[in-house]
């Protein structure tokens, strides 16, 4: 990893002490921020082929490395626009069903202008997959299946979060999210 690399690590990872642990966005970070089994990879590429064989990659990584829970794929260099970025999702989502993944990882996307269908750029209900840069999540589906049969109402925590955001507020929401930023 190269110091460049470091500085967009360093944003995720405030980003998810921030916003994803500090107002329990996702209930599950915490531990495996704590645990060290969250990987990070920078991607400089931008061909999508390569990005796609680059998840390829990652999903190899977990297979291999148990210790490793899930895995942060950081487009530095790609994906800047939203739409570009929604379409190259539906493209990973299909290689992993293709690589015979699906069932066993999963995708969680997250964008800096990441918005919901059918709503408006500025609902704060956006900043619950906002991020510093665009990026994939790639989870365990033995993971996800444990902790959600050990955490109580997990299917409320989406309306939680749209709630809370709401509640913060979109000024507190960008400002949560402007912070995350290392100064240069």
């Amino acid at each position: 990893m190269n110091h460049q690399d470091q500085h967009w690590i360093d944003a995720t990872q405030a980003w998810l002490k921030t916003i994803v642990i500090e107002y329990s966005i996702c209930p599950f970070a915490k531990r495996e921020m704590e645990r060290g089994s969250i990987f990070y990879l920078v991607s400089h590429e931008r061909k999508i082929k390569t990005c796609l064989q680059q998840l390829l990659q990652e999903c190899e990584r977990l297979k291999m490395d148990l210790s490793i829970e899930t895995s942060l794929l950081i487009f530095a260099g790609a994906f800047h626009l939203f739409d570009d970025y929604l379409d190259f999702l539906t493209m990973a989502e299909d290689v992993l069903i293709d690589a015979g993944y699906e069932g066993i990882y999963q995708l969680a996307s997250f964008h800096p202008d990441y918005y919901f269908q059918d709503s408006d750029a500025d609902e704060p209900a956006n900043y619950t997959n906002r991020s510093p840069y665009p990026m994939l999540h790639l989870l365990r589906e033995t993971s996800i299946d444990r902790a959600v049969s050990s955490y109580p109402n997990t299917d409320k925590i989406p309306e939680r979060n749209i709630n809370l955001t709401r509640q913060l507020g979109l000024a507190k929401m960008q400002t949560l999210l402007a912070s995350c930023y290392p100064s240069h």
